[in-house]
């Protein structure tokens, strides 16, 4: 029993050795199963009534939005907003925000990968098999809260740190992004929301980071010559 004992935790701290820590948010500053609340579940008139709002977005998308669908589906960087920004915002000609990006984006999963694990919630397609979709679809089952919109949300908030004159416009391509999820078939509204609060929370917490401050100033400046803003 001994013996066993210490290969658990020899087991245990090797994986916590190798556990990716975040880049930019200090470990354990968010726990989000703690902030969400929980989801509606199977057989129940508030699930019910999601799969009856995807259906009929199902039924009524278009073919201009399936192709943003699918194409936001593959994206979750911050260079989602050079339709806001143009395509000068492009990571080739940015290298310093595109590295800052790839840290949010890492962090984003940081902070969903505990709540779709503590509250383990099908996506829309499991509890609906005739729900059609057009993004790709797994069986695991981690829809809440979206990891894509909890990407995108962050990106879009560092991003309004960058240029903020352009936050309204940022915001609302990240409320789109946001949707396509919908569009797409593969996360309920509700996952949404719950991804909008932690990308928030996350927020709020990382733009008090001396580092992070220090990146983002780069970035700032960055973007902001290559778009011909005052410093």
């Amino acid at each position: 029993m001994k013996k066993l004992s210490s290969i658990v935790l020899l087991l245990f701290f090797g994986l916590q050795a190798h556990a990716r820590d975040p880049a930019l948010l200090p470990v354990g500053s968010i726990q989000p199963a703690l902030i969400l609340a929980q989801p509606a579940a199977l057989d129940t008139p508030a699930l019910a009534q999601e799969l009856a709002l995807m259906r009929q977005v199902a039924k009524d998308r278009t073919p201009v939005q399936v192709q943003q669908a699918v194409a936001d589906d593959a994206d979750e960087s911050m260079f989602i907003f050079a339709q806001v920004l143009g395509p000068i915002f492009n990571a080739a000609g940015l290298p310093l925000t595109a590295a800052l990006s790839a840290k949010v984006k890492s962090d984003s999963g940081w902070v969903g990968a505990p709540a779709k694990t503590a509250f383990l919630r099908p996506h829309p397609y499991h509890a609906d098999t005739q729900l059609p979709t057009v993004c790709p679809t797994k069986a695991k089952h981690d829809s809440y809260p979206s990891g894509h919109t909890l990407a995108g949300y962050m990106q879009a908030l560092v991003l309004i740190d960058m240029v903020p004159e352009q936050q309204q416009a940022i915001l609302q391509r990240a409320a789109t992004f946001a949707h396509n999820r919908v569009v797409c078939g593969v996360n309920y509204p509700s996952d949404l929301e719950a991804s909008r609060l932690l990308a928030y929370s996350a927020y709020a917490v990382i733009r008090n980071q001396p580092a992070y401050q220090q990146e983002v100033k780069a970035a700032r400046q960055e973007v902001r010559r290559a778009l011909n803003l005052p410093l």
